[in-house]
């Protein structure tokens, strides 16, 4: 199946962008990561059992529902067995941090990851400096070909404010690490339902105290469906208030963009939704990431760049947050609107086909065979 028909003017124009604008030594940026902190455990649902060590997985999320749909109408129990394989940590921080210690970076961490911090934690991300305050969430992870089934259990960061936050870290420790850094990850809202006290905290007790304040902001909203209306509405003015003194990009999938643009009874579209989104909350940048497609509503307009697919891929937990290492590379290195979105698009395509991060030269290599993929599926 050819994807020929999506591979179109935009999309080549920001695939040659990408590799103009690249620099020749990809240097990650100075990060400050905050403020989730995750283990997951990777899962695969059997659907026939062959043998005591083989299975057949099932592989659409659609026929698991079926499948739970049809239990319930004939109101009867439901049992499904499972696989691990494997657990590792997750959530933005740790995946970002992950993919810029690959690239000899030192980011700065503040999540939970345990009181007193995990071995899981301290161990993997020896070479980054890590602030903890408290106990972790814990996600399964269950893995399909088109798509997961995230099951959470929330931690440390479910009662986590403003209050909490500075009572367990300190403003002056935050002040420290954010002033001079180059690029300012935040994450998620959905684990953390009082984020946007987070937000007006920094920008009353830590933002007029930089010198050198963050020149990227990034803002993954996660799955905002999960939050109620009330809990959305209440959330808008201090995204806005934010925004007004820091160069907030708001990153999120299409239905989590879409959700957050039902706000500002935004159209259908992906654009118009990234668009809303934008105008809404007065953000610098809304980018929108899917499976065959990623859209910015930027300063200098829309973006649109095709996402080359892939049938049989690896892994694609945490895809929306490698999507987001490439998008802060490219827009820390100064990359047009395009070229950002495009990186983020090879980043996260090496990782749903490899299961891990890029190096440098896996990232070029991949950017290079761009437009082949198209044409190789």
């Amino acid at each position: 199946m050819s994807q020929e028909s999506t591979l179109d003017k935009a999309t080549r124009d920001a695939v040659a962008a990408c590799r103009r604008e690249l620099p020749a030594s990809v240097r990650a940026p100075r990060t400050v990561l905050g403020f989730d902190g995750f283990v997951d455990n990777v899962r695969r649902v059997v659907d026939e059992r062959t043998t005591a060590e083989s299975f057949e997985p099932m592989t659409e999320l659609g026929a698991f529902g079926e499948r739970i749909a049809a239990s319930a109408d004939d109101r009867s129990s439901i049992t499904v067995e499972w696989t691990r394989e494997g657990t590792r940590t997750g959530g933005l921080t740790c995946h970002l941090a992950r993919a810029f210690i690959g690239l000899d970076a030192s980011p700065v961490m503040i999540g939970a990851y345990g009181a007193p911090e995990l071995d899981v934690f301290a161990d993997e991300f020896a070479a980054a400096t890590r602030h903890s305050f408290g106990a972790p969430n814990y996600t399964e992870a269950v893995e399909f070909d088109d798509g997961k089934l995230l099951v959470t259990e929330t931690g440390a960061t479910r009662t986590l404010d403003w209050e909490t936050l500075t009572d367990a870290v300190g403003v002056e420790t935050l002040a420290d690490a954010l002033d001079g850094a180059d690029a300012f990850g935040i994450g998620y809202w959905v684990v953390i339902p009082e984020l946007p006290s987070i937000l007006t905290g920094l920008r009353e007790a830590v933002w007029p105290t930089l010198a050198d304040p963050p020149e990227t902001v990034l803002l993954d909203p996660g799955d905002v469906r999960q939050l109620s209306d009330d809990v959305l509405a209440e959330g808008i003015d201090p995204i806005r208030a934010f925004a007004d003194v820091a160069p907030v990009t708001l990153s999120a999938n299409r239905a989590e963009m879409q959700r957050l643009a039902a706000r500002f009874e935004a159209p259908p579209s992906l654009s118009a939704a990234a668009t809303a989104v934008r105008d809404g909350l007065g953000l610098h940048r809304a980018v929108a990431h899917a499976d065959d497609v990623s859209v910015a509503a930027g300063p200098d307009g829309l973006t649109s760049v095709a996402v080359p697919t892939v049938d049989d891929p690896e892994l694609t937990t945490s895809a929306g947050d490698h999507f987001n290492v490439g998008l802060l590379l490219g827009l820390a290195a100064g990359l047009s609107d395009p070229a950002a979105v495009c990186l983020g698009n090879v980043v996260a395509g090496h990782f749903v086909r490899h299961g891990a991060p890029p190096a440098e030269a896996d990232l070029r290599a991949f950017l290079d065979g761009y437009l082949d993929a198209f044409s190789d599926r």
